[in-house]
């Protein structure tokens, strides 16, 4: 959270209890065992592809 936090200018306990709540809420965000994921459902808002957005070493 803190790297979010600095980057938005924001205090991270802002985020955890105000914006994270909302994101969870709108299907935006998810709670893992590994942390937060962004969800399907934020990928399409933003008009990108989950399955094409995960590059790896071996793609061209």
């Amino acid at each position: 959270m803190t790297t979010i936090s600095t980057a938005l200018g924001e205090d991270a306990g802002t985020i955890e209890e105000v914006y994270e709540p909302f994101l969870i809420k709108e299907g935006f965000l998810k709670r893992t065992p590994r942390g937060r994921e962004v969800t399907e459902l934020a990928y399409k808002h933003l008009g990108r592809s989950i399955y094409n957005s995960q590059k790896t070493l071996f793609n061209d």
